[in-house]
């Protein structure tokens, strides 16, 4: 049997769901056992406002750690027009907190405490250029005009930009940049502009979340795009340009949830990430761009180390199997199923 190993620092995800409850506790593991550290999203129901609601909710994470698990947390602030710029400033200089996330109102799953008027965010995001705390965007405009998939290039002509102008010195991550738009844009924009990049846009296109059926496995916010724009975000993924980091985006629904009349956006795929990335920068004869992606460029932008254990990628002639699902007490959850076979597996440093 043939075998390609591929050595790798060991990797982030520099953004991810992880929910609550059973949830957490069943979603979890597929992180935790493979990287390193996550920045976490802040969209819970309420959603995690203070210094008081990240640490609780990072104290329930740490709670539901497999025993033997290596995994940090990285807690985030969810933005709101009456967010507390001192205690913002308290829970980034304690360490509590790594970054702000900005939902525009109703872009996504749980945005609905989001941001309407940016003049009453002014205040916070002059705050946070002037002590180094980025902004996480989530870079979509909800007017009902804009058509959803002209969203993202508008929301950074219209909202990114100018809020960049106005606080040059502020750090910003576009989060799961999805349109040779976001690619261009980030890499116009200097050392305090990053973007991340899901495993999920990188494989798939509308194409195939609708061309005979709708796939709701396949529905995501912000939806994916024409075949175009992948193929931008995978020249950007596999460049090694510091700009560019992973961040899977990874969102578990329970089955039931996704399969209904208004099912919800989100694509599960932190169990079988590293794999597809594998498999994705091979293709593009770039595997050995994949540790930059994965595991160095992120934690450059955010001014930390990279992990100090690696973990190898071990490609055989014999198929990886993952699972379908992961079980939950209230259901499955969906695996993202990339539509090819998988060879690469990770083996993690014992």
């Amino acid at each position: 049997m043939t075998e390609t190993r591929l050595t790798i620092r060991r990797p982030d995800d520099w953004h991810l769901h992880l929910r609550d409850g059973d949830m957490l506790k069943s979603v979890l593991p597929s992180t935790s056992a493979n990287f390193g550290r996550a920045i976490i999203m802040p969209n819970l129901v309420p959603p995690v406002v203070t210094s008081q609601d990240a640490e609780g909710y990072r104290d329930r994470i740490l709670a539901a750690m497999p025993e033997g698990h290596d995994f940090t947390p990285l807690m985030t602030l969810y933005l709101t027009e009456t967010t507390d710029a001192d205690d913002l400033e308290q829970a980034a200089k304690s360490g509590l907190v790594t970054a702000v996330k900005l939902y525009p109102a109703g872009a996504t799953t749980n945005s609905q405490s989001g941001v309407r008027d940016f003049d009453k965010v002014a205040g916070v995001l002059e705050r946070m250029a002037e002590i180094g705390l980025p902004l996480l965007v989530h870079g979509e405009v909800t007017t009902p005009d804009v058509d959803i998939f002209d969203r993202e290039a508008v929301f950074i002509e219209t909202v990114l930009d100018p809020i960049r102008r106005k606080f040059p010195k502020l750090k910003v991550v576009m989060e799961h940049i999805t349109t040779e738009e976001g690619v261009n844009y980030a890499r116009s924009g200097g050392d305090n502009l990053g973007a991340t990049i899901t495993t999920h846009h990188l494989i798939i296109n509308r194409n195939d979340l609708l061309v005979g059926g709708i796939k709701p496995h396949f529905y995501c916010l912000p939806v994916a795009k024409r075949e175009k724009h992948r193929l931008a975000l995978r020249a950007a993924a596999t460049s090694g340009d510091a700009r560019f980091f992973l961040g899977t985006d990874s969102a578990p629904h329970l089955d039931q949830n996704k399969l209904c009349e208004c099912g919800c956006a989100g694509i599960f795929s932190a169990l079988n990430t590293m794999s597809c990335l594998a498999h994705v920068f091979e293709e593009e004869g770039a595997l050995d761009k994949l540790e930059a992606f994965a595991s160095l460029n992120g934690p450059a932008f955010y001014g930390m180390a990279p992990n100090t254990t690696n973990v190898d990628l071990v490609k055989t002639d014999e198929k990886v199997v993952y699972p379908p699902n992961i079980p939950t007490p209230e259901g499955p959850v969906t695996l993202f199923n990339p539509g090819f076979d998988i060879f690469w597996k990770v083996e993690n440093e014992k």
